[in-house]
C-alpha cells in the first residue's frame, strides 16, 4: 500500500523546531538537577594521607656506640651524614639476672637500653660532634629512652651543650618519660650556668614535675644548692608552692638536712626561704613541719632560726608527735651534736614535758635526761626508762642514774649531776 506523505508548511516547521528546543532546554536543566543531587549526597573525597611518621630505625653496631662514646668527631662525621642516620636509636641489649615467680628461680633475661646519638654527645660534652649532628638533621627534641638531649646536658651538667641545645631551638620546659624538665635535673653545684641558660631561654621556675608537682625550688632546696635557690628566687620562685604530697621548699631542706657536715648549707637554704616569706609552720608530709624535720635531724642552729621566725615548738605531726619527741627520738643517733641542747631551746619556747614513756629514748645520753627530767614539777617514776639503760653506761654514771631513780615523786634538783 502506498505511504502517503504531506508537507509542512514553514509556520509549523518553525513551531517544531522551537517545541525542540524547549524540549532539550528542559532535558539539560533536568540533566544538571539530577547531577547536583548526586553529588550532594556523594563522599566527600578523602584529603590524600598525611606522611606517616618515620619507622625508627635502630643502630646496635659496638663501633658505632664506640665512636659516640669517645666523641670520635672524624668517625662520627664518616658514619652520620644526613637525616636519616643522624636520628639512628642507639640500643644496647644486656643480660640481667631477675626472679622468676613461675620457674621458682634467677633467670637471665634481656635488658634493652636506648638512646640517641645527640643524646650521648650531649650529654658527654661533646659539643663539636653534637653540632655536627645538629646540621646534619638530628631532631633536638627527640625523647629516646625517656630523655631528650637537653635532659642529659642539664644533669651531666654540660653548660656549652645546653647553650648549644638551646640555640638549636630545644624546648627548656620538655618533661621527660619520668616527668621532669632540664631545670629539675639542675642538682649538683657545678649546674648553676646550666640553671642560667635554662631560665634566660624561658625555663618556667614553677613547672613542677608531672607526678610529684616538684618545683626546681624544691629540688635546690632538698640538695642544700644555696647559689640556686637564690637564682630561683630571683626569677620569681614561689616559696609558698606546695608539692602533691604538701611540702613546701623549706619541708623539703629541713628534711634532707640529716649530715652534721651539711648543717652549714642547709642552714643557708633555710635562711634564704624564710627571707622569701616562707612559712615555717607550714605542715607538710604527716604533718611535719619544718620544726619536726630540723629538730628530728639534730639540728639545733636550723631549729634555732624556725623558731626565730615563728615555728610552733608545741604542734604535733598526725602520729601525735611534737618537735620535742622528734628530738627525744633523735637523741642516740646525733649524741655528739649535744641534742640537749635542741631540747632546752624547745623548752625555752614553750614545749611542755614529755610522756614519761618518751623517756626512754633519751635515756642513753645523761645530758640530755638531765634536761628532761628537770622539765617535770616532779621527777616521774624511773620504770619507763631504767630497763633501757646498758650496764656499762649506767657503772659510767652511776650517781648520775641512781640519784634519778632515788628521787622519783620528788621535786626536781639533778641540775649539773650529769654534767
Amino acid at each position: 500500500m502506498a505511504q502517503e506523505t504531506f508537507a509542512f508548511t514553514s509556520s509549523a516547521l518553525r513551531s517544531l523546531r522551537l517545541q525542540r528546543e524547549l524540549l532539550e532546554q528542559e532535558d539539560r536543566r533536568r540533566a544538571l538537577a539530577r547531577e547536583s543531587a548526586t553529588r550532594r549526597f556523594l563522599p566527600v573525597s578523602p584529603r590524600p594521607p598525611l606522611t606517616p611518621p618515620r619507622r625508627p630505625q635502630y643502630c646496635r653496631d659496638p663501633a658505632v656506640h664506640n665512636a659516640l662514646y669517645t666523641g670520635d668527631l672524624l668517625r662520627i662525621k664518616s658514619i652520620f651524614k644526613d637525616e636519616t642516620t643522624t636520628n639512628l636509636i642507639m640500643e644496647t641489649v644486656s643480660e640481667e639476672l631477675v626472679w622468676s615467680p613461675e620457674q621458682g628461680l634467677w633467670v637471665l633475661s634481656p635488658r634493652r637500653q636506648q638512646t640517641s646519638a645527640l643524646r650521648i654527645a650531649a650529654g658527654r660534652g661533646y659539643g663539636d660532634c653534637a653540632r655536627h649532628l645538629l646540621l646534619r638533621g638530628a631532631e633536638v627534641d627527640a625523647v629516646v629512652g625517656g630523655r631528650a638531649p637537653l635532659h642529659d646536658s642539664a644533669a651531666a651538667p654540660r653548660p656549652d651543650c645546653v647553650r648549644l641545645l638551646l640555640a638549636f631551638g630545644a624546648d627548656p620546659n620538655l618533661l621527660s618519660a619520668e616527668g621532669s624538665a632540664p631545670l629539675h635535673l639542675c642538682t649538683a653545684p657545678d649546674s648553676l650556668p646550666c640553671a642560667e641558660l635554662l631560665l634566660a631561654h624561658g625555663a618556667r621556675v614553677n613547672l613542677g614535675t608531672r607526678d610529684r608537682q616538684l618545683t626546681a625550688l624544691h629540688v635546690a632546696a632538698r640538695q642544700g644548692l644555696v647559689a640556686h635557690v637564690e637564682l630561683y628566687l630571683r626569677h620569681g620562685a614561689d616559696p609558698a608552692r606546695r608539692s602533691r604530697q604538701g611540702e613546701t621548699p623549706l619541708n623539703a631542706a629541713c628534711a634532707a638536712a640529716e649530715r652534721p657536715e651539711d648543717a652549714e648549707r642547709y642552714y643557708r637554704v633555710a635562711e634564704r626561704l624564710l627571707a622569701a616569706n616562707a612559712d615555717p609552720r607550714a605542715a607538710g608530709r604527716k604533718d611535719h613541719t619544718p620544726l619536726h624535720n630540723a629538730c628530728g635531724n639534730g639540728q639545733l642552729r636550723l631549729a634555732r632560726l624556725l623558731l626565730r621566725h615563728g615555728a610552733d615548738a608545741t604542734v604535733p605531726n598526725c602520729a601525735g608527735y611534737t618537735p620535742m619527741d622528734c628530738a627525744l627520738h633523735a637523741v642516740e643517733e646525733y649524741r655528739h651534736q649535744r641534742p640537749e641542747q635542741t631540747i632546752a631551746l624547745l623548752l625555752d619556747h614553750g614545749a611542755g614535758p614529755v610522756h614519761p614513756k618518751m623517756l626512754k629514748f633519751c635515756c642513753r645520753h645523761p645530758p640530755a635526761l638531765e634536761v628532761v627530767l628537770n622539765a617535770f614539777d616532779r621527777i616521774p617514776p624511773a620504770e619507763s626508762w631504767v630497763g633501757a639503760v646498758p650496764p656499762a653506761l649506767w657503772e659510767e654514771h652511776r650517781d648520775f642514774y641512781a640519784s634519778a631513780a632515788r628521787m622519783a615523786g620528788q621535786p626536781r634538783r639533778l641540775q649539773h649531776l650529769a654534767r
